[in-house]
């Protein structure tokens, strides 16, 4: 028995084993399947929900642009010929600010909906925290591509901390526009070449895309094209053109290569219908108003008015808004036309409603603040949020209140009978009122809790960069 039970044994034994091996291969065949494809495929297959008909949604903004000085809004020089065609095809606001009139702090709010204060790049040179949601981080998860070039040297992501936040983050810093001396910049032409080849690479593809190109033109130091003098009507042999000369130059040399930009999309029928155009300036620039040339260092309408469109072939009606509107609007507004959830913690205001017929709201109040320029020491950087804060404002029914944040001086302006803000209302030492004091306090409480941040990256070329930019006052 114990023979035949051994033999018995000796042959059930090997099928056994044979079977405990193929239920192992087959346990290791799905764990390497499971963790195989998770680490090799691709994005968009793991989390993407778009599909090849979704919008597209390209984001132009152009640093340093007043408002008044585009054709559209009444200019009488025909700087923007190209703008103007874009903005006459779907909604332009008419009371767009930015909430801060520096590159960095502004462009920073407009992907993450976030005051600066909040997201802690406040001046250029400070990094944004790390971590934030943001308009291209939602929309990658929904699998678009996200790409932005931008061509301004405080917008490095070793500056700003916004690469963090799309696919691809290109720095085109090719040309020196101050004077020949700084290679820290790219002109509108080099800026529009590297879009226009990502868009013949990636663009329409099997995935939407959003693609952000910031142009850094007209900042200073107002580089004069001459060959649109005879467009703008300067005449040459009247003596040097003056710096608001070339200012308009400026102008029109960009709309130029935005012009070619808008040209790609705007030739391919299909590539027009599903393309969102938003189109913004990042703040103005104040042209010797109120003694000041340049932009970051008040509040004043020079500084914080700006252009703002949004365009999309056959779903946006031709329109004009004239209620007050934010660049911090611009993620939830593309989330609203792309029928996508706005985050709660996203604070600007979703349009597409208005767009599609609403009613604008009759009544909001926008806040705003300034901040010393750039962060260019060690030691300056210790305290570099805490110690920047410059101005706080805000402006609700027309009336536009500012605070001196050292000595709580006040200024007061009736924007609809003084636009100009030549007229204050009261004296510098009035007390502001509870909204603005309670919006100073929340600044000041948000600059307190950003010690904890991400320091600046001071080497020793970004600061001669910023420096040669007009932040070194």
């Amino acid at each position: 028995m114990n023979e035949l039970t051994g033999s018995t044994t000796d042959k059930g034994e090997p099928v056994r084993q044979a079977l405990r091996y193929s239920a192992l291969v087959c346990i290791l065949l799905a764990l390497l399947l499971t963790f195989g494809f998770a680490h090799s495929t691709p994005a968009a297959s793991k989390k993407g929900t778009a599909g090849a008909d979704a919008p597209n949604v390209l984001l132009i903004t152009i640093d340093t642009l007043r408002t008044d000085r585009l054709s559209i809004y009444g200019y009488e020089r025909k700087t923007s010929p190209n703008l103007d065609r874009l903005l006459g095809r779907g909604a332009r606001f008419t009371e767009a600010r930015t909430v801060e009139p520096l590159t960095n702090p502004a462009l920073s709010s407009m992907v993450t909906s976030l005051y600066p204060h909040e997201h802690g790049g406040t001046r250029n040179g400070l990094r944004m925290r790390r971590g934030l949601s943001s308009l291209p981080k939602l929309l990658d998860r929904h699998g678009y591509l996200t790409a932005a070039f931008i061509g301004n040297w405080t917008l490095k992501n070793r500056l700003s901390g916004l690469g963090e936040h799309f696919g691809v983050y290109r720095e085109v810093l090719t040309k020196k526009r101050w004077f020949g001396l700084f290679k820290g910049e790219a002109n509108a032409e080099d800026l529009t070449d590297r879009a226009l080849e990502w868009l013949d690479t990636y663009g329409g593809r099997r995935r939407p895309f959003l693609l952000w190109v910031h142009y850094v033109e007209p900042h200073a130091p107002y580089v004069c094209h001459e060959e649109y003098f005879a467009q703008l009507g300067i005449e040459a042999s009247k003596g040097n053109p003056s710096k608001s000369d070339c200012y308009d130059t400026e102008i029109a040399f960009a709309d130029h290569h935005v012009g070619r930009l808008l040209g790609r999309i705007h030739g391919d029928p299909r590539l027009d219908r599903r393309t969102i155009l938003f189109f913004a300036a990042d703040h103005g620039e104040s042209l010797g108003e109120h003694g000041y040339w340049g932009h970051g260092r008040n509040l004043h309408e020079p500084n914080l008015h700006i252009p703002l469109g949004v365009t999309w072939t056959g779903r946006i009606e031709p329109q004009v808004i004239d209620a007050p509107a934010l660049l911090l609007d611009t993620a939830p507004t593309v989330l609203g036309l792309l029928g996508l959830e706005v985050p709660a913690g996203f604070h600007g205001q979703d349009w597409s409603p208005v767009f599609a017929g609403k009613k604008a709201p009759e009544a909001r109040t926008t806040w705003f603040q300034a901040h010393k320029g750039a962060v260019l020491t060690a030691r300056e950087a210790e305290n570099a949020r805490s110690d920047g804060l410059l101005q706080v404002g805000m402006l609700a029914g027309g009336m536009k209140e500012i605070l001196e944040v050292n000595g709580h001086d006040l200024l007061l302006f009736d924007l609809q009978h003084d636009p100009q803000e030549t007229r204050p209302l009261v004296e510098e030492d009035h007390e502001p009122s509870e909204e603005l004091f309670a919006w100073y306090e929340q600044v000041e409480t948000g600059l307190d809790q950003a010690g904890h941040y991400p320091p600046p990256v001071l080497d020793e070329e970004s600061v001669e960069q910023l420096k040669a930019l007009g932040y070194g006052r």
